[in-house]
Parts: C-alpha cells; sequence; structure tokens
C-alpha cells in the first residue's frame, strides 16, 4: 500500500489529507511546527523538522514512504528543495501542491512586484506614510532597523520572536478576512502602503481587493524559484488523482 508523507501546514495540505483518507490511503503529514495552535488535518500527524537533508532521507526509508507531496507555503524554500533532493536520491515520486499565486489577480499589474522584503521596503519607502506590513514574523528583521523610529502596523498569527520598536503597532490575528473588515483596518490605522508577498489563496487575498478600494498602492514580494523538474497540482483534488495513479500502477 501507498504511504504518502505529506508536507504540510496549509489549506491545500488539510485538504488533501482529507481526500486521501477518504480514498483509504495512508498518509502522515508533517507540520513545521513553528505555530502553537495550528490547524491539524485528518490523520497521523508528526510536528517538527526532520533535521534536513539526512534527517529526511533516514524518515522517508525508515517509515516505507512511496510518495511525497510537497503542499507546504509557496514561501517555504529549504523544505521544497530538501524534498525534491531527496526525492531524486531515492527514486520516490514527488508532487508539489502549490494553490496558484495572485499574478492573475484583477490589479495585479498596477502593484509594485520585487524580489525580496529589501527591495519591498524600498519601495515602501518611496510612498511614504504607514506601511501595513503582512509577510510574516520571520521577514520582520529587514524592517526593524530602517523603520525602527516608523509608525509601522504589523498582522501576525504568532507573537514576534523579538521585541519590535515601540512606534509599531502589532495586530495579532489570522484568517480569513473580509474586505469590510481589512478596510475598517487600513482606514483606522492611516495606512498608505501595503506590504504582502505572493501567498495567493482565499484566507488573505481581501487586503488585496480592500487596498484597490481605499486606493492604498501595493508592494508583493514575489515567489522564490522551486526545484525545477517537479511534477506540480494546483489543487488538492488534482493532487489525490496523482497519489492513487501512483497507487494503482503498482498494483
Amino acid at each position: 500500500m501507498t504511504h504518502v508523507l505529506l508536507l504540510g501546514g496549509t489549506a491545500e495540505a488539510r485538504d488533501l489529507a482529507a481526500h486521501l483518507e477518504a480514498k483509504g490511503v495512508a498518509i502522515t503529514s508533517s507540520l513545521a511546527g513553528r505555530v502553537s495552535r495550528p490547524r491539524l488535518p485528518v490523520g497521523p500527524v508528526r510536528i517538527g523538522g526532520f533535521g534536513g537533508v539526512e534527517g529526511l532521507t533516514r524518515w522517508l526509508r525508515e517509515h516505507d514512504v512511496s510518495a511525497v507531496v510537497d503542499a507546504t507555503h509557496p514561501f517555504a524554500a529549504t523544505m521544497g528543495s530538501h524534498a525534491a533532493q531527496v526525492c531524486s536520491s531515492l527514486g520516490v515520486p514527488l508532487l508539489r501542491l502549490a494553490r496558484p499565486g495572485w499574478a492573475t489577480h484583477p490589479d495585479a499589474a498596477s502593484w509594485t512586484w520585487v524580489a525580496d522584503h529589501v527591495a519591498a521596503r524600498e519601495a515602501a519607502d518611496e510612498v511614504g506614510g504607514v506601511p501595513f506590513v503582512t509577510t510574516g514574523r520571520q521577514t520582520l528583521h529587514h524592517h526593524v532597523e530602517a523603520w525602527a523610529d516608523r509608525p509601522v502596523v504589523v498582522r501576525l498569527v504568532e507573537p514576534p520572536e523579538t521585541p519590535l520598536p515601540a512606534a509599531w503597532t502589532v495586530l495579532r490575528s489570522r484568517g480569513p478576512f473580509d474586505v469590510a473588515g481589512e478596510e475598517a483596518l487600513m482606514r483606522e490605522h492611516g495606512v498608505s502602503v501595503l506590504l504582502t508577498k505572493d501567498s495567493g489563496g482565499r484566507y488573505t487575498q481581501a487586503k488585496l481587493d480592500a487596498a484597490r478600494h481605499l486606493g492604498v498602492p501595493v508592494v508583493v514580494v514575489a515567489r522564490p524559484e522551486r526545484a525545477a523538474g517537479v511534477a506540480s497540482a494546483a489543487d488538492a483534488v488534482a493532487a489525490a488523482t496523482w497519489v492513487t495513479s501512483l497507487d494503482s500502477l503498482r498494483g
């Protein structure tokens, strides 16, 4: 029987786990453990890192994994790179399940697209005023020193890893968000520019529509490059079809 390691933590990963469990496929979902109260998928779950390439290789061998689905966040490039390297060396089929980004959003052409968080900060500096940073707590170190005395609004799921400047406003909440709420938030805090990353998905898209309604410029950090040559799927249904096709080929 196929045993699938599902590298998860996303809504798409939870959807896929439900699809595969319904089909009777043996799965283990793996979460990075960076969120204190994660939304858990159905089925067996492990939490925490593997210990790099060597640790992941050992885990796949010890648990007789016959396929891996990388359904991690679009910006979890390190885990994706490790999965591609290990699966290639072991001859284990690998699928990348990634929700579409926001490049096809009706407003995408009007946004400022940048390659990294430093460039995002520089683009926000050209606008001035109060930035609204929604790129996650692990990206904040790119801005702390440069914006130490500047009013900044930051939205996080988890508490910041280190103390943030006194001038900053930290909002703790988890999506999904709605457009009306996002508009109210931006008005209340006098937001002049939105900093986000091309995460895609329905949970956080509302801020983009709210920015359009309010005329707030948007700066978007593009997704990092992923390993070439890896099969991909855009949703859980397609990923489940890929997995079950592998199982049927094994008879």
